[in-house]
């Protein structure tokens, strides 16, 4: 099976493109910061410097892993559920399952392997930018030298292959057990339940520290990002209530395309997880971490004081993990909404020789895009407010800056832009295939 999976990587490479960026990137930003642990351990480094450079490798290197897993996950999760109808001819020829697992995993594991590699020269230059950023801001002694070597290669490969390696075997059990639905729906609300749990506790912590108490943005910080795990476990239900409520209005106002949209939402709620995930996500965690950074900056100012060297680490640590969680929710929303619309053609095609114009094809795709869309700020900003408000009643006495409007709407754009366009540039690709065409070859 391993050499079948080397003939299929050869033959097409395409396939596996989504996945081998968002190893890629994984093992970058991996090995980048756990270069970090590196430059601390080299003899003659002050406290202050080690301790800064240990913090900032191991807060963000811990919320890489798991993002690198879930980015994995789920490119992996659409490209083994695009190959259901090749896997079932694998069966049906003899194949078992534990065969197909070998083969899937074989493939993960060279294309985890060959990321990584391809990731080590962007990663020691990352690292020598961040190590940079700390000498000017006066975080790290600029006498302290970046140094590349064991642990960020150790970390690299090993947190880049075991994701892979995971993520593939859970998607290939998932694809050769598809009619058993159940155990995994009732995990996921299990799941979602305990986060919402666990999140509601965190942001009530909020209230029981004191303005000044250096550990205040973290039970907010942490409770927002749990209660939005768990409305990203809950979003196919919470979609169709949304269509539910909003369904009928807006496919009077949009049309065919609008009616069709709405339809193909009820009936694929749960396969849209994959995509509602990422929004719900990020979202919800750009807007509670970016909003309390900028009360915490607002009241540091407005006490007369100058930032410690803490305050100036709790904000690089907060606007990185920003901008990795933005670079991995955009990674696995356009992943799994390419996948989604490409596999789709046939649909269009039958659509088209219904009656349907190209036009309204792209119409509802655009429409499906936006109700997505709506679903997802709706659900991250509700995370994302749960967490911000008692954070900003405790450290500001009131209830939100005046910078969260703008901040949100920054994110609401870069959330519209990667969905929509996405979804409708897939689209339009796809509705370049003749229409009988499409229907005779996914046929």
């Amino acid at each position: 099976m391993f050499l079948l999976a080397m003939r299929s990587l050869r033959q097409r490479p395409g396939r596996f493109a989504g996945t081998l960026l968002a190893a890629f990137l994984g093992a970058a930003i991996t090995m980048t910061f756990n270069s970090l642990h590196d430059t601390a351990a080299a003899p003659g480094i002050d406290d202050a410097s080690a301790e800064t450079l240990n913090l900032s490798g191991g807060v963000v290197g811990g919320y890489g892993t798991l993002l690198v897993f879930f980015a994995i996950a789920s490119t992996l999760t659409v490209t083994v559920r695009q190959r259901e109808e090749e896997m079932e001819l694998l069966r049906r020829t003899g194949a078992t399952p534990r065969q197909l697992g070998r083969m899937v995993v074989g493939e993960a594991a060279v294309v985890a392997l060959a990321a990584t590699v391809l990731a080590i020269l962007p990663a020691m230059l990352g690292g020598r930018v961040l190590l940079g950023m700390f000498h000017d801001s006066g975080q790290v002694a600029r006498d302290v030298d970046y140094a590349f070597g064991p642990i960020a290669l150790s970390a690299g490969f090993g947190v880049t292959l075991l994701a892979s390696v995971g993520a593939a075997f859970l998607a290939v059990r998932r694809a050769t057990r598809a009619g058993r639905r159940a155990p995994r729906t009732r995990l996921r609300a299990l799941g979602g339940a305990l986060a919402l749990l666990g999140g509601a506790a965190g942001v009530s912590t909020t209230f029981a520290l004191d303005a000044t108490d250096p550990i205040l943005m973290a039970p907010a910080a942490e409770g927002a990002i749990l209660l939005s795990i768990g409305l990203a476990a809950f979003s196919p239900a919470l979609l169709r209530a949304l269509l539910a409520c909003l369904g009928r209005p807006f496919a009077a106002l949009a049309g065919p395309s609008g009616y069709l949209a709405v339809l193909n939402l009820r009936r694929n709620a749960a396969r849209l997880a994959g995509i509602l995930m990422p929004l719900v996500l990020f979202t919800g965690i750009a807007t509670a971490t970016l909003c309390m950074q900028a009360v915490e900056s607002d009241a540091i100012e407005a006490s007369g004081l100058t930032k410690s060297v803490e305050d100036k680490n709790m904000e690089t640590l907060n606007l990185i993990v920003v901008g990795i969680i933005v670079v991995f929710a955009c990674v696995m929303l356009i992943n799994s909404l390419y996948a989604a619309t490409a596999y789709r053609v046939r649909e269009f095609g039958r659509q088209r020789l219904t009656g349907a114009t190209p036009r309204q094809v792209i119409g509802m795709v655009g429409a499906e895009a936006t109700l997505l869309t709506v679903t997802g700020v709706l659900l991250g900003t509700a995370a994302g407010l749960a967490g911000l408000v008692p954070f900003t009643l405790v450290r500001a006495d009131e209830a939100l800056p005046g910078q969260a409007p703008w901040i949100w709407l920054g994110i609401v754009a870069v959330a519209v832009a990667a969905t929509v366009v996405t979804a409708v540039a897939t689209a339009r690709r796809g509705l370049r295939v003749p229409a009988v065409a499409a229907v005779a070859v996914a046929a």
